[in-house]
């Protein structure tokens, strides 16, 4: 028999070992070109509004190679393994290790560049329907279009024959290390059983639990009072180092304590469920703890990244009325003048809200207090702020003696506190004004351009036309007069902001268009969602193929264990029932873990990014959850199959 020859025959008969791999490779393959095909796309630039979008998709491929390189040199590692006994036989009828390897790589060249040519046809048919994704989430028209990028084509070629040759050192230095005798023993030893619960490692559990305990309370205070200021990077480390510490001991400890009090509590006497299940976990988490803390990470790390992105792309519509009250900011009374003749001249019906602005000296210390790095309050008895007048405002009286502070929101909220029913003195040339806080409300009356994302105090007519007549003319600001324009029928919206454009409005400072603000961020928050979610969905194909590869690995070492319990009398369904509790732990437990560190870390910054939490959040983690559950389903096939031939 040739060389050839063998290889063929090889191939041939570890096809059913090889679907594994061939899947895993065809995979990354469609996965990475077709997102890159993307970046070539000249319909890309409508998307995303040219150079930044190229660089995100660009920026994206990156960590995409990353995940894909260490997915394929995991499953290379794994199948190469599970083929031990095979290369240690070659050599023990007279072959040279450098002829093994080169029996392998034969065998991996085919593989690879059948596999490579099947994830790029598959990758170019994907690339249209990510293009139909990419323009609905960013609101583009346009329709796309299947085109074949070569320079996508090439730099696929590329990255994945170096993932090749990296896949060749790997086998090289695993065949030199071994001796024959090893290579019999290697799927022998790949797992460390534990015999029984030691004091020390009921510690270790224990602790585990304090960690994450402690790193969740640390990120539900992360930007209170507490820690604002120079404190808060450092408390983002100990976050981080507390989390990622506690979740390894967690699997090194904890689940084991936990399933031990479980086994203590029944007396010892446990049924064949709780041995295929409790005890399979038990022995089998602490020496996969480091790989199961990783996928972990990597699961709480995309969940929590495309909660915060959909959150951000949720919020856009309400955070642009919270930011832009009117369909036109025009703090100018001569161009608002101008573009309202120009409404006018078009028959476009508009409504226009006119309010007087005086930016004047306060203090407010009495009723305003923020955290510093060293947490003390910092009094404001010297600063500024823009007074309007209740006059022609919906909804809103004050009275002489008060003043009601509005354009207040979610993110102020999170780092100024207020204080109602205190003194507020306004300083005017030759008069003070002591007035006192009615209240604090989120109603957006001017944008946030105009008031610098700062509350804006509302007092009784008279007191404003008395500080008007008494201000300090030292005093300067950059506007005096805010013009709300509104578009009476939204079919005309598009038009009018055409207008807005043509006249040159928009060039001017402060002043923006609701309709072309709303298009930019949906742009902005829709393109990263988009690359948030792709690279999403290779860390949860990734890291559930991951333990759907090491749950086949261990279903053929219990081959054994099976074959045994049948020939005892247990019936398949009985040993399939405790199999699915068992692959319950295996998956639930890394998802569950998972999906708590998200919400934490989701819920100690949202409103940086949006104006909604949960709604986002719970649909992320529905999704996720309903995907990571297809590999457990599939895990637990697999034991059947090995179960029905286990006898």
């Amino acid at each position: 028999m040739t060389l050839n020859q063998l290889i063929f025959r090889n191939i041939k008969k570890n096809i059913k070992h090889y679907y594994v791999y061939i899947f895993a490779l065809v995979f990354s393959v469609g996965l990475y070109f077709s997102f890159v095909t993307l970046q070539f796309d000249p319909a890309l630039d409508d998307a995303t509004g040219g150079v930044k979008g190229a660089a995100a998709i660009k920026t994206g491929s990156v960590f995409l190679i990353v995940i894909v390189s260490v997915f394929l040199l995991y499953a290379n590692n794994l199948f190469i393994k599970r083929r031990s006994k095979e290369i240690g036989l070659f050599q023990l009828i007279g072959m040279t290790k450098g002829t093994v390897f080169r029996i392998l790589s034969v065998e991996n060249f085919v593989l690879y560049i059948g596999s490579l040519v099947i994830g790029i046809l598959l990758g170019f048919s994907m690339s249209r329907l990510l293009m139909l994704i990419l323009f609905k989430v960013t609101g583009v028209t346009d329709v796309a279009t299947l085109r074949f990028s070569s320079a996508a084509l090439l730099q696929t070629l590329i990255v994945f024959a170096v993932i090749f040759i990296f896949i060749l050192i790997m086998n090289a230095l695993f065949i030199k290390r071994q001796s024959i005798l090893s290579l019999f023993r290697v799927t022998t030893v790949t797992q460390q059983r534990v015999k029984k619960m030691t004091v020390f490692q009921a510690v270790v559990g224990v602790s585990g639990i304090l960690l994450i305990v402690f790193g969740y309370y640390l990120s539900s205070r992360l930007f209170s009072s507490v820690f604002l200021g120079d404190q808060l990077f450092l408390v983002m480390i100990i976050i981080l180092a507390s989390v990622v510490m506690g979740t390894y001991l967690f699997y090194k400890g904890s689940v084991s304590f936990i399933f031990n009090l479980i086994r203590k509590r029944k007396g010892g006497y446990l049924n064949v469920n709780d041995v295929l299940s409790l005890s399979s976990i038990m022995f089998r988490m602490k020496s996969n703890s480091f790989l199961l803390m990783i996928i972990t990470s990597v699961s709480a790390l995309s969940i929590a990244l495309l909660s915060l992105s959909y959150i951000s792309y949720y919020s856009v519509e309400k955070s642009v009325e919270r930011t832009i009250p009117a369909d036109f900011t025009i703090p100018d009374t001569t161009r608002a003048t101008e573009f309202t003749q120009a409404l006018e001249s078009k028959g476009i019906a508009y409504t226009e809200t006119a309010i007087d602005l005086l930016n004047t000296p306060v203090d407010l210390s009495r009723v305003l207090s923020i955290a510093g790095g060293d947490s003390q309050d910092i009094s404001y008895t010297d600063t500024e702020m823009i007074v309007i007048s209740d006059k022609g405002l919906p909804e809103i009286d004050v009275a002489e003696k008060e003043v009601l502070f509005v354009n207040f929101d979610s993110l102020t909220e999170n780092f100024m506190k207020f204080q109602a029913d205190q003194q507020i003195v306004f300083r005017g040339k030759e008069h003070m004004y002591d007035l006192t806080l009615k209240g604090i409300e989120k109603t957006a009356i001017l944008p946030t351009r105009v008031t610098y994302a700062f509350v804006v105090a509302v007092v009784d007519d008279q007191v404003f036309r008395k500080m008007n007549e008494d201000k300090d003319p030292s005093i300067t600001s950059e506007f005096t007069k805010y013009h709300g324009v509104d578009i009476e029928n939204e079919n005309d919206l598009e038009k009018a902001n055409e207008l807005f454009n043509v006249l040159g409005v928009n060039d001017w400072a402060g002043h923006e268009s609701k309709f072309e603000e709303r298009t930019k961020q949906m742009q902005g928050a829709g393109m990263i969602m988009f690359i948030v979610g792709f690279l999403g969905l290779a860390f949860l194909v990734t890291s559930g193929c991951i333990l759907y590869f090491k749950q086949m690995d261990e279903s053929e070492d219990e081959k054994s264990n099976y074959t045994i319990l049948r020939k005892l009398g247990y019936t398949q369904t009985d040993l399939l029932k405790g199999v699915q509790r068992k692959q319950l732990f295996n998956f639930g437990i890394p998802l569950v873990v998972g999906l708590f560190h998200s919400y934490f870390a989701v819920k100690s910054g949202w409103f940086l990014f949006g104006t909604e939490m949960l709604a986002p959040t719970i649909i992320v983690m529905f999704i996720y959850t309903a995907l990571y559950s297809i590999f457990g389903l599939l895990s637990v096939l697999n034991y059947k199959r090995v179960i029905k031939d286990s006898l």
